[in-house]
């Protein structure tokens, strides 16, 4: 039975699989064996170098485009202010002094939201001296 040492002669080396290979046979073998690796390890630098760049491009194009904003925007913040109803107010009247067409798509639907923020069952029954939140809009931080 042999052990795993390989014996060599002059020319030949003779291993345990029962292959004979020259000397440059063996050399060759090795130099295949070695650029195989270094192929796989180049290709695996590779995929690695072109999925960052690829990650990088997505990155930096949603950056681009979501910081793309026009210079002319203003942001506008949502306030409420309390007022004093008058003998002879209604929310309707009230409402057209705050109503912005930029933030409600018709002016039934922010009188339905000061309604709801005062609790107003019937939006013609306002008692004169009686207080209501009115939400607005404006460009000024507070």
């Amino acid at each position: 039975m042999m052990n795993n040492t390989m014996y060599a002669s002059s020319n030949y080396s003779y291993s345990q699989n029962s292959d004979y290979y020259n000397r440059s046979e063996e050399r060759i073998r090795n130099n295949r064996i070695r650029r195989k690796r270094i192929v796989r390890r180049q290709f695996a630098v590779l995929v690695f170098i072109i999925t960052l760049l690829i990650i990088l491009g997505v990155f930096l194009g949603t950056t681009l485009m979501t910081g793309a904003q026009s210079n002319e925007y203003t942001p506008e913040f949502k306030y409420y202010t309390t007022i004093t109803v008058h003998e002879g107010d209604t929310i309707t009247k009230l409402a057209k002094e705050y109503y912005s067409d930029n933030h409600y798509d018709n002016m039934n639907n922010y009188i339905y939201e000061i309604c709801t923020l005062n609790r107003i069952g019937d939006k013609d029954k306002v008692i004169a001296g009686e207080s209501i939140i009115m939400p607005y809009y404006s460009t000024e931080f507070k």
